[in-house]
C-alpha cells in the first residue's frame, strides 16, 4: 500500500498530493498557481454576472482584473518578503520565487483596494458600487485559492485531534514546523513506522470560512440600505475570521522585534475600518438602493 502524505485519521481520508502537477516544455507548473488562477477567473466571473444584475458593465471587472492582477501579486509578496525580511535578506534571489507559494493574501487585498480607487476615478465608475460587486469575487478567489496551500503541505495550525485533524508525512510538511507540534508525531498502524505531524488544517477552515461569507453577503445583497456597504461586512467578516484562525497558524508573519501577528493586527483594522465603514455608508452615501 502506498504511504499517503496527507491523512485525516478521524475521517479516514487519505492523499498523496504533488505540490508539481505536470511540466510544460521542461518547465514545472505547480498547483498552487493553477488553483490561484482558477480562484481569480471564478471570481471574476462572479463579479461580472452581479455587476450585469446590477447595470454595471462586465467589461469594467474584467478590465480591471487584467490592470490589476500583476499589482496584486507584487503586494501579495511584498508583503511576505517584509515580515520574512530575515530570511530574504540573505537570499535575495528568492524574493522574486513564487512557484510555490509564499503570497500574503492581506498583502493582495491592500493593493486591489488602491488599485480599484484610482480604476473607478478614472472610469467614473462609484467606488463603493464598484468595490461591492469585486467583493464578490474576492471572496470566492481566497476561498478557492486556500487550496493552494493544501497541495503546498503549508499554512497548517498547531497540534489537534479534533474531527478534522490533518496528519502531513512529517517528512514533506513545509516549515516552519513548531516543537509543539514536533512533540506529538504521529504513526498509523496502516501506514507503518512512516512518522506524521498532527495539526490544525487552517487552510481548510479559512476557506469554508470565506465560503460562509460568500453566501450570507449573497443573501444580504437585496437587503443592503447603501453602496459600499457590502465591502465594508466583509471587511469585517473576513477580518473576524481571520484574526481567530491566525491565532491557530504556527507560520504566522510577526511584527519586527515583537510575537505579534502582523495578520492579526491588520485584521483588527480591518474590522474597525468596516464598522467605520458601514456606519459611514448608510449616513453619507446619497444612493439608497431600493
Amino acid at each position: 500500500m502506498e504511504i499517503p502524505n496527507i491523512y485525516f485519521p478521524h475521517l479516514g481520508w487519505s492523499f498523496n498530493l504533488d505540490s508539481q502537477a505536470f511540466s510544460f516544455f521542461g518547465l514545472p507548473v505547480y498547483w498552487y498557481g493553477i488553483i490561484l488562477t482558477s480562484g481569480i477567473i471564478l471570481g471574476t466571473f462572479i463579479a461580472c454576472y452581479i455587476g450585469k444584475k446590477e447595470k454595471l458593465d462586465p467589461n469594467i471587472f474584467l478590465d480591471f482584473v487584467l490592470y490589476d492582477i500583476v499589482f496584486a501579486l507584487l503586494g501579495a509578496r511584498l508583503y511576505f518578503v517584509i515580515f520574512n525580511w530575515d530570511y530574504y535578506k540573505t537570499n535575495p534571489s528568492q524574493i522574486l520565487n513564487i512557484r510555490q507559494g509564499g503570497l500574503a493574501i492581506y498583502g493582495g487585498v491592500i493593493v486591489s483596494i488602491i488599485v480599484a480607487v484610482i480604476y473607478t476615478h478614472r472610469k467614473k465608475v462609484r467606488f463603493t458600487h464598484f468595490a461591492d460587486v469585486a467583493t464578490y469575487g474576492l471572496v470566492l478567489g481566497q476561498a478557492i485559492g486556500r487550496y493552494g496551500n493544501f497541495f503546498n503541505k503549508e499554512a497548517f495550525g498547531g497540534y489537534t485531534d479534533n474531527l478534522f485533524a490533518m496528519a502531513i508525512l512529517k517528512s514533506e510538511a513545509k516549515p516552519p514546523i513548531s516543537a509543539e507540534v514536533l512533540s506529538h508525531i504521529k504513526t498509523f498502524d496502516a501506514f507503518g513506522a512512516a512518522e506524521y505531524i498532527q495539526v490544525h488544517p487552517t487552510f481548510f477552515y479559512e476557506s469554508c470560512w470565506n465560503f460562509l461569507l460568500l453566501i450570507g453577503l449573497l443573501i444580504y445583497r437585496k437587503h443592503r440600505k447603501a453602496y459600499g456597504e457590502i465591502f465594508c461586512i466583509y471587511l469585517v467578516g473576513y477580518g473576524v475570521g481571520r484574526f481567530w484562525i491566525e491565532a491557530l497558524r504556527t507560520d504566522q508573519l510577526l511584527l519586527w522585534n515583537t510575537h505579534i501577528p502582523v495578520s492579526q493586527v491588520v485584521a483588527i483594522i480591518s474590522i474597525i475600518m468596516g464598522i467605520i465603514g458601514i456606519v459611514f455608508c448608510r449616513k453619507k452615501c446619497k444612493i439608497k438602493l431600493k
